[in-house]
């Protein structure tokens, strides 16, 4: 069973996204700042990271940036999941490490498909 981490500091967010990937039958671990992401992608090198932008403390840009440049952690692909949905957004997302990026508000439907084609990419 692939593991799955979650980055987002909204409580409904992580409700939504967590039940939608847990009915697909993933394992799901939460984070609620960029500092606990990283932290948590070394301990548990999830094979997947949802990582929100606008989180207290570290950014989801700059948490995304460390994971992608840490030999630890650069092998797990993070999928940018936000609000922030301006397309140098998505281009600084990207140029962060991040392998895709999702615009909330994201269906379950949605998110599953994207964790799905991600992991079975790999």
């Amino acid at each position: 069973m692939s593991l799955i981490l979650i980055v987002d500091d909204s409580p409904t967010e992580v409700h939504v996204m967590k039940g939608a990937l847990e009915q697909g039958g993933f394992e799901v671990a939460v984070a609620v700042n960029g500092e606990e992401a990283i932290t948590m992608a070394r301990e548990l090198h999830p094979s997947l990271i949802f990582m929100d932008v606008v989180m207290p403390g570290m950014n989801g840009f700059q948490a995304t940036r460390t994971i992608a440049r840490d030999p630890e952690t650069s092998d797990i692909p993070v999928v940018m999941v936000t609000t922030k949905g301006q397309e140098t957004d998505k281009i600084w997302g990207m140029r962060q490490g991040a392998v895709d990026y999702l615009v909330k508000p994201v269906r379950p439907p949605e998110l599953l498909a994207k964790a799905q084609s991600m992991l079975s990419a790999l």
